[in-house]
């Protein structure tokens, strides 16, 4: 009887799970990171490993898993774009964070541009509920120059960019083209070719690089009056700006699917689609537009029973101040598959070897990772559902924290133990 008892222990220890467990745990020694992973089988609700499932880390994009869940929610069908009443022969409207206007071409946003231009009334834009900062609480400030770190705004246009085409030497080309009046050339050349704005206004400066740049793409700094400015030369009529706020009996217009937004956010880790809807979430729980009110709500009305209670601070994870646990994710994406169908959840995220950030990782003949993944300096971060041969759906949370290991070294041995996990389970 004493031997079968070691038997079993020895068999036990020798479980899939078991050999998994004790990959992470030499991973972890070797990368001298900080590791979490919490998986279970979505069938049984079983925990199938938990490795650091309770602690918390910092996410990353994984933070625009609770953006999209709040979306869902409270978002519907379309985006809300404005908010308006006309008084007399005056139109007056509000943004309502919808992010799709003019952004990069993608957006069918056609309805808000015909609306604004074709109506009769005299144009006036109102500012009174965007009640946040243009950048979030944590953000790196020195990322202010970077695409990905567009100002929030209550009406965006041009996704609050700047795009610059230089096809050949001395030739630059500018969508919006107003901000050619605010750019020079400097004398100095450094080793990349680069456009720097500075930091309190819209003046950029080019430097000539050894490494040539055909584009850029640069944030502008957001203000009413730059908004009216951009509105009136697009709609070739006047837009003026207007001190008072919509009054609440009054009319919504809708813009976009929203799902078109989710697709965006979910597979390419959009960092201005996933803040701007936050901001509509809050404007469609309280006129105001403002992050702490959509995640207060959320938190309280949606996400009150998982595991462990988030810091989140921002819709994108571009915030080092938001953290979360492995296994309130997992709760998450299980609350996420309960509301949405499988074909269209799995169709808004990134699959691995077939789209968006997973694109070039996890390569199979047919996908078996659809998640989200997360990345800032010294973390990575991947979570979601993963198909195993066995035709299992589990859903996992895999975070590293703190690592000083390259990047692409942590992804792959990321990407190693979801493949076991796949073949073995």
């Amino acid at each position: 009887m004493k031997h079968f008892a070691v038997a079993i222990i020895l068999l036990t220890g020798c479980s899939p799970s078991y050999l998994i467990k004790k990959e992470i745990s030499n991973n972890e020694k070797v990368l001298q990171d900080h590791v979490g992973f919490y998986l279970v089988d979505l069938s049984s609700n079983k925990t199938v490993i938990d490795f650091n499932g309770a602690k918390y880390f910092t996410p990353a994009s994984n933070t625009k898993i609770f953006t999209f869940y709040t979306s869902l929610r409270l978002v519907g069908d379309s985006v809300t774009s404005l908010k308006y009443i006309q008084a007399g022969d005056s139109l007056i409207f509000q943004g309502m964070g919808d992010p799709s206007f003019l952004y990069k071409d993608v957006f069918d946003n056609g309805r808000v541009y015909q609306f604004l231009k074709n109506h009769p009334a005299k144009l006036f834009f109102s500012n009174q509920n965007f009640q946040t900062e243009n950048l979030g609480a944590g953000w790196a400030w020195d990322d202010y120059n970077y695409y990905y770190a567009a100002e929030r705004s209550s009406f965006p246009i041009y996704g609050n960019l700047i795009s610059v085409r230089h096809p050949r030497e001395g030739s630059f080309l500018f969508q919006p083209r107003r901000f050619a009046a605010d750019f020079r050339i400097a004398d100095e050349i450094r080793r990349d070719e680069q456009i720097v704005r500075d930091i309190d206004s819209n003046e950029m400066i080019y430097f000539k690089g050894k490494n040539k740049t055909i584009s850029f793409t640069i944030p502008f700094r957001t203000s009413s009056d730059l908004f009216t400015d951009l509105l009136s030369d697009t709609l070739h009529r006047t837009v003026e700006e207007i001190n008072k706020p919509v009054p609440h009996h009054s009319f919504l217009l809708k813009s976009i699917p929203a799902d078109s937004l989710y697709q965006a956010m979910m597979q390419d880790s959009d960092n201005f689609i996933a803040e701007q809807l936050l901001l509509q979430c809050a404007a469609l729980v309280s006129d105001t537009l403002k992050p702490e009110i959509a995640i207060d709500y959320s938190l309280k009305n949606f996400l009150a029973d998982l595991p462990d209670t988030p810091q989140w601070v921002d819709g994108s994870g571009l915030s080092r101040f938001n953290l979360f646990t492995p296994r309130s994710i997992v709760a998450l994406w299980k609350k996420i598959y309960q509301l949405v169908p499988q074909e269209r959840l799995f169709n808004l995220l990134a699959a691995g070897g077939k789209s968006g950030t997973l694109k070039n990782w996890h390569q199979a003949n047919a996908p078996y990772i659809f998640g989200k993944t997360g990345s800032l300096s010294n973390i990575r971060s991947l979570s979601g559902f993963l198909i195993t041969q066995k035709n299992k759906i589990l859903v996992f949370s895999f975070m590293n924290n703190n690592f000083t290991a390259p990047g692409n070294e942590v992804r792959a041995r990321v990407e190693k133990i979801l493949e076991e996990i796949h073949d073995k389970f």
